[in-house]
């Protein structure tokens, strides 16, 4: 019998290997491996759990499509329409080009589902046009624009919802619904944020496109706004799955930036598809390494010991929604999103079936803190990403992002404490809980 305990040789072994620069997702393949030499079981135990995990994930095949979708919109003419749009509705207002920003990020979430796709596509488009002039710094467009990209995943459609469906077994439809009311409060901070900075820094009036040209613009962009009405409706109304909705998805982006647009050529659609698979090769890759790793956590019985540790605390429902937001978002720092959704949540779910809170609920306040993340210092995966884009010092990037993420905060508040606020939709549509 071995005098090693497999399990701590397996978490020090993925926390080296990921501090020492690789992914998560082989940091967690190596690791599952490693517990399962150690402790004499049958290393094909891995290879199984995974072609298990992915025979019954049926609704992971929408991830690369909602994919390939974002990248398809940033190659064609969609994401300038629907800035112009935006900035037609909003430009007019002090600080018009962060509420642009915000705006933006709304009615692009609900295409892409990522808020990577958000700050890299749109993202680099409007802060171009933020610091073109000189009206806005470079690390304050870079904060802005970041803060945004947080609500992509939170609107449907949404890859994190569907990798918690994955790992709580929730509906992927009722989660998309559970999502649009807080992503909205999202983007009304963050605009209330950016009009109080706004008028303190005396930030200049942008130059506002004229109303007359509101119908034009409006019109040029049905066809692009067009796109999340059919894919919500399609699910919604029961004509499609979540991932036939993103096939569709997909394939209507392409039909119309190509037979409408056209403004996609054949470089620009193989670049798109590159880029597609490398995205979705990267999240697959975690995927993997967390079903793996899933199976070393049940067989150490992990989230039952967890449910035994905190039920000596006695937490109340609010205690321990409490608790999950402070460990979420300090472990925000240091994971990837996805990381948390699929190895951390798991641990926690038994124990907040128990005290009663609903599981749709528990998702959504799950996959906020987990953008938060993407903006906590000092890991934040979209600072770095925003920071590359601007070429601004990461500290000033930091310093004009703390109002917006104090804003984003209280609305974090909301959203856990107030579980009909983020269920009203779904019970809308039929949902039980």
């Amino acid at each position: 019998m071995t005098m090693i305990d497999p399990f701590t040789v397996a978490l020090l072994l993925i926390l080296f290997l990921a501090f020492g620069g690789l992914s998560m997702g082989l940091a967690m393949i190596c690791g599952a491996f490693t517990y399962l030499l150690l402790g004499g079981y049958d290393p094909s135990i891995a290879s199984e759990t995974l072609l298990q995990g992915l025979f019954h994930g049926y609704t992971l095949l929408a991830i690369p499509l909602f994919i390939l979708a974002a990248d398809i919109m940033n190659i064609g003419t969609l994401a300038d329409r629907l800035l112009r749009f935006s900035q037609a509705l909003v430009g007019r207002f002090k600080g018009g080009l962060g509420h642009v920003n915000v705006v933006s990020s709304l009615i692009f979430s609900g295409m892409s589902g990522s808020a990577v796709a958000d700050a890299v596509g749109m993202g680099k488009i409007i802060i171009t046009m933020m610091t073109k002039d000189g009206k806005y710094s470079g690390s304050y467009a870079a904060a802005i624009t970041a803060a945004s990209a947080t609500i992509g995943p939170i609107i449907p459609p949404s890859i994190p919802m569907v990798l918690y469906a994955l790992v709580s077994d929730q509906s992927v439809g009722y989660l998309f619904a559970a999502g649009m009311l807080p992503g909205l409060l999202m983007g009304v901070v963050l605009i209330i944020m950016n009009m109080i900075i706004a008028h303190r820094r005396g930030f200049a009036t942008d130059e506002a496109i004229p109303l007359r040209e509101l119908p034009a613009t409006t019109f040029r962009a049905i066809p692009a706004l067009l796109l999340p009405v059919i894919l919500l409706g399609g699910i919604y109304g029961g004509v499609m799955t979540p991932t036939e909705a993103a096939a569709v998805a997909a394939f209507y982006a392409l039909s119309i930036s190509i037979l409408l647009y056209r403004s996609v050529t054949f470089k620009g659609f193989y670049q798109a598809l590159l880029g597609s698979a490398r995205s979705t090769a990267t999240v697959g890759i975690l995927i993997a390494g967390a079903l793996t790793f899933d199976y070393v956590v049940t067989r150490e019985n992990v989230p039952q010991m967890m449910a035994d540790f905190l039920a000596q605390y006695d937490l109340s429902r609010v205690g321990f929604l409490l608790a999950i937001n402070v460990m979420f978002l300090v472990l925000g720092c240091i994971l990837e999103s996805g990381a948390i959704l699929l190895i951390i949540v798991p641990i926690f779910l038994p124990t907040a079936q128990a005290l009663g809170i609903d599981l749709v609920h528990f998702g959504v306040v799950a996959v906020v803190n987990a953008m938060l993340g993407l903006i906590t210092p000092p890991y934040g995966l979209l600072l770095f990403i925003v920071a590359s884009i601007t070429k601004q010092p990461l500290i000033r990037i930091v310093k004009d992002l703390l109002p917006f993420l104090a804003a984003l905060l209280v609305a974090l508040g909301v959203i856990t404490f107030v579980p009909d606020f983020v269920l009203f939709l779904p019970r809308l549509l039929g949902y039980k809980g």
